[in-house]
């Protein structure tokens, strides 16, 4: 393990000041100022519990098993692109627009 390595990692817990992640026999701690560079309002809505994620290591402690991460560091998407395009990161955002999606297609349908 080493600083700057990109790890995939496992949602443990959700609080309003960041997530909990483990990795491996470690757990770790994205603090909310290093999700995104974009302010976030709701944590939980881009994350849940169980939900595997790519983090990027910023420091570790072998000794007691933590790591600090970011996950914006982790997209593998140019900061310069996220601040011209509004990036919805998650299945959330997906889910909340289906049944819209679905009803505008069956309108569709139906006035073919």
């Amino acid at each position: 393990m080493q600083k700057n390595e990109r790890i995939l990692c496992k949602v443990t817990g959700i609080q309003p000041y960041g997530v909990f992640v483990e990795y491996e026999n470690y757990q770790g701690l994205i603090h909310i100022s290093e999700i995104s560079d974009r302010f976030v309002q709701d944590i939980t809505k881009l994350f849940n519990i169980g939900d595997e994620i790519y983090a990027v290591i910023l420091d570790f402690d072998d000794k007691n098993q933590k790591l600090q991460l970011s996950y914006k560091r982790a997209l593998l998407v140019n900061s310069k692109v996220m601040e011209k395009v509004d990036i919805k990161i998650g299945f959330r955002s997906l889910e909340e627009k289906l049944d819209e999606w679905v009803k505008a297609k069956k309108e569709a349908l139906k006035n073919d």
